[in-house]
């Protein structure tokens, strides 16, 4: 008795613990988001969260190896970042030196962002962000404070028409009437006086002190804050600048010791893995600059707690419920985040209860698509976007300018709701399953009696009948036979009450 009574009381205290947890994790993630107070910002926020779906491109000289991004330069003992190409993948210093040389190689000749612009209007999607720099410092656009950019004339594209990768794409997506996203690295790992050349790397941090040599430091601030100003100056309206790198931060004293309490935890051997060093880019100074050039400018300084984060960003993952604050699920499509050969891509069905999965929760989905080395999308990416257009065709008033509904989901069923008031529900379709069922009973919602109900893509008025609990739809054989569209059918909803 007295060890079954031991053992009750360690299962009470481990769900009290776990739950305390789960408590302080729920405090945290409402409590990590600054709201923005500029009024123009605040527009501009909010004309984004009808905007629902987008479109990320990770693009750069590491295509040619079909590899994990900037990744393997970094020096940190993850699978994600061996290095597998080159001639001397073993030599960390000859590998660099190799990938760095990527860009005398790099010639994008079948490049055509029109077309690219084309299918993912036609998808549906109403903005796009595209990696203008990443973390290996190369620059996909014609920058005047660095060699190491797709203009320079030993890169093999350089005197190509369309050099200026980045202000081709702009252009191209900005003519199909979507807003344009300024995906850009606050690390660069070329840049000297981030990685200088004196210091081995030791992780994807800056590899010296900058309070030990604050004037190298400055060089580098100065660095960041001239190449994005150059972004928004000279290549039309930027809608959105995307700050990856979030290790780039001012970070106090606190939130050090905080770190390497965690890491320390984490790591079973000691080794840490990663390092935290407080990284001041002086992100007020640089927000101000930039909302001068381009005002409104939403600014996403990812994984960094404070005002320059103007929406959160969950990377491939979407969050387990609805969320206090703009957000955006930013989601791979097929492959990796940058080009993989033969890259598997989702199916029409799985990227369109994706969408619905986000935009129910009240997100916005970033879909990525990966270039190949020669400026092409793999035929799979291009099927896919063809799947969500032919979906959207019929079913985007249910998407843009919509908002959550509790409970947002119920069994196989999304829910969303319009500023007219009209609630949308989605009914989510089994693998295989294109015939719709007889009836759809939905408990959480109590239309009043005389509401119309529709199937979007379809005039005729459905019949149903309220229940104990909720209702349930009538669905006449003509639409069972044959839905409206593929994957998931919606049923608009004109009044209800609650």
């Amino acid at each position: 008795m007295k060890k079954s009574r031991q053992r009750a009381l360690k299962l009470i205290i481990a769900f009290v613990l776990m739950q305390n947890g789960l408590m302080a994790q729920a405090i945290y993630e409402d409590e990590r988001y600054v709201p923005e107070t500029d009024p123009l910002v605040l527009e501009k926020l909010d004309q984004w969260q009808d905007k629902k779906f987008g479109l990320l491109m990770h693009w750069g000289t590491y295509s040619q190896w079909g590899i994990v991004e900037s990744w393997s330069l970094c020096p940190e003992d993850y699978g994600w970042c061996e290095r597998k190409k080159g001639e001397n993948p073993k030599n960390y210093f000859e590998y660099k030196k190799e990938y760095e040389g990527l860009k005398k190689t790099f010639n994008p000749v079948k490049f055509d962002p029109e077309k690219w612009a084309k299918a993912a209007k036609y998808a549906g999607m109403k903005y796009m962000v595209f990696t203008t720099k990443h973390h290996d410092g190369f620059s996909m656009f014609d920058s005047k404070y660095t060699d190491y950019k797709v203009t320079d004339s030993e890169c093999a594209f350089s005197t190509n028409p369309k050099a200026n990768i980045a202000k081709e794409i702009f252009n191209a997506f900005r003519n199909e009437d979507m807003w344009i996203g300024a995906y850009f690295s606050k690390p660069d790992w070329n840049n000297e006086n981030y990685w200088d050349p004196y210091f081995p790397p030791l992780g994807r941090n800056v590899n010296y002190d900058p309070a030990v040599y604050p004037e190298k430091w400055q060089k580098f601030v100065d660095f960041t804050h001239n190449q994005i100003l150059e972004l928004l100056t000279d290549y039309g309206s930027v809608d959105i600048l995307w700050l990856d790198g979030g290790w780039v931060s001012k970070n106090s004293q606190k939130e050090l010791d905080h770190f390497y309490k965690d890491k320390q935890r984490e790591s079973s051997t000691g080794f840490i893995k990663s390092t935290m060093i407080s990284q001041d880019i002086k992100m007020d100074e640089l927000v101000a600059k930039a909302r001068k050039k381009q005002p409104g400018l939403i600014v996403v300084d990812r994984a960094v707690h404070g005002k320059n984060q103007n929406y959160l960003t969950p990377e491939n993952r979407i969050p387990e419920k609805t969320l206090p604050y703009p957000w955006e699920s930013c989601i791979i499509s097929g492959g990796g985040w940058s080009y993989t050969p033969d890259a598997k891509y989702m199916s029409g069905r799985k990227g369109i209860h994706t969408l619905v999965d986000v935009v129910a929760k009240g997100g916005n989905l970033l879909l990525n698509v990966a270039p190949s080395p020669e400026g092409e999308w793999q035929q799979g990416a291009y099927d896919l976007l063809q799947e969500f257009g032919d979906w959207m065709h019929v079913n985007n008033t249910a998407i843009y300018g919509t908002k959550p509904i509790e409970p947002f989901k119920e069994n196989n069923i999304c829910m969303t709701q319009n500023k007219d008031g009209n609630v949308f529900l989605f009914y989510l379709a089994e693998e295989g399953e294109d015939r719709m069922p007889s009836e759809i009973v939905v408990k959480s919602i109590n239309p009043k009696k005389g509401t119309k109900i529709s199937m979007l893509g379809s005039n005729k008025k459905l019949k149903w009948v309220q229940q104990k609990e909720g209702f349930k739809i009538m669905i006449p054989r003509s639409l069972r036979k044959k839905p409206t569209s593929k994957y998931a059918w919606t049923f608009k909803i004109e009044e209800i009450n609650r």
